[in-house]
């Protein structure tokens, strides 16, 4: 990667891009954070903490060797962030020097770390000096060798003892930009052909699936603004099409947690369902209504507590229920770098316990006969497998169907050949579809 930002000193990316890292540190999120920067930097601001989140491991190994006792948050940001964008020559963006430099003038320009100017300095220039040794020294440890917190490798390591390698290595890989065609609007044959004529490649599609070769603005994305298609992940695209195998062309559906609306679009895509959207976020609520204003769809949209029906049920029973839970984001790692860091090993019973609750207010409001897809974009089994079997073992009137269950991907750069159909070129997702009988 080579970031390009000639008209902004470098020193002030820098600067803004530690910030970032510091705010990730003290639990907000990347997205947000980056938001938070000026809109001239963001660009650049957020290519380099991109870079920083998926090194931040060996930096952070890095830092330890240099300097034992960690600096103040402010100074330790930005250490790490020169750290994770110097350690590999082969995947620095600058060259080493005015990385080092322009780092030293970042702390310079900061009156909150101006004091540690020659401290990081120092730092900088002896691993310049020491670079080899100190990055083998750095091996040894396994957040530098896997780039996440210790507690997470060994939660993969025990959930996924065959497939822990590959999990990690995939969450560093670069995301290919994903399409879901819409099929009210256009074909996928059609739309792969217009992609054609604007010269953009695809590296591979499968149904309404389109990854392309390389990610584009969505402004050059053929017919993106007459809503022909919309940015979704492969995983994610299983969600409508499992729920509405079985139901009725004309059901009733709700989508709970449903922001920002990628999957109750797909919903309204494929059939003519009536659909129920219920988000607890009113800005996040917004997004939904703008996806389906540009794809030509309606929803019916509540702002509520999907856990709390009373507050926006009106007792009809739907066929249907999407629920597409809170969780970790452990299966999107590749697509927001920032989730190892920001997450704690205890939200994962946190999250897991959102999920049951919601798993058992929602479904009373699903009709016998009616189908559930409970599906969360997490690896850890609490929020799937684990989940699945203490909803399964309070609920005797729950059958499971046939499931995908756990998607685990695989980092196709360790494969000698992509396949056609995309597989496993994909974020880690779980998926159960349940079928509710009588008692």
């Amino acid at each position: 990667m080579r970031v390009q930002e000639k008209s902004l000193p470098l020193w002030q990316l820098l600067q803004a891009t530690a910030g970032v890292i510091a705010s990730v540190r003290a639990g907000k999120s990347g997205t947000a954070a980056v938001e938070s920067v000026a809109s001239v930097l963001r660009p650049g601001v957020q290519a380099l903490a991109f870079q920083v989140w998926r090194n931040l491991g060996r930096a952070q190994a890095l830092r330890a060797l240099l300097a034992p006792k960690p600096p103040v948050p402010a100074t330790d940001a930005l250490l790490c962030v020169a750290l994770a964008l110097l350690w590999n020559e082969d995947d620095a963006p600058y060259d080493a020097f005015t990385l080092v430099n322009q780092s030293v003038e970042a702390l310079k320009r900061n009156p909150a770390t101006q004091a540690h100017t020659n401290f990081v300095n120092a730092c900088l220039r002896r691993f310049l000096r020491e670079r080899p040794a100190l990055v083998a020294a750095s091996s040894k440890n396994p957040e530098a060798l896997w780039n996440h917190p210790l507690w997470w490798i060994q939660r993969v390591q025990k959930d996924h003892p065959h497939d822990w390698e590959s999990i990690l290595q995939a969450a560093n890989a670069h995301p290919p930009m994903t399409l879901r065609v819409n099929v009210r609007k256009i074909s996928a044959e059609a739309y792969l052909e217009h992609l054609k004529t604007a010269a953009i490649a695809v590296r591979w599609s499968q149904g309404t699936a389109i990854a392309l070769s390389q990610a584009v603005s969505v402004g050059q994305l053929p017919g993106f603004n007459e809503g022909w298609v919309s940015v979704q992940d492969g995983a994610a695209q299983i969600a409508a099409p499992l729920l509405l195998s079985g139901l009725p062309e004309q059901a009733r559906i709700l989508d709970a947690c449903a922001a920002p609306g990628g999957k109750t679009a797909h919903l309204l895509e494929l059939s003519n369902a009536s659909v129920s959207a219920v988000e607890m976020d009113g800005v996040r609520a917004q997004r939904i209504t703008h996806n389906l204003d540009r794809l030509g769809l309606q929803a019916n949209l509540r702002v509520a507590d999907a856990a709390r029906p009373p507050s926006w049920w009106d007792g009809v029973l739907f066929d249907g229920v999407l629920l597409d839970a809170p969780c970790t984001a452990s299966g999107i790692v590749r697509r927001h770098p920032d989730v190892r860091w920001l997450r704690r090993e205890t939200d994962i019973a946190q999250l897991a316990q959102l999920q049951k609750e919601l798993l058992n207010a929602l479904w009373p409001v699903l009709k016998t006969g009616g189908r559930m897809v409970y599906c969360t974009c997490s690896l850890f089994l609490a929020e799937g497998q684990q989940q699945l079997q203490t909803f399964l073992a309070s609920h005797s009137d729950a059958m499971v169907l046939p499931s995908p269950g756990h998607l685990i991907p695989k980092n196709p750069a360790n494969t000698n050949s992509l396949p056609d159909n995309g597989a496993h070129d994909q974020d880690g997702f779980f998926y159960a579809l349940l079928e509710k009988r009588s008692a």
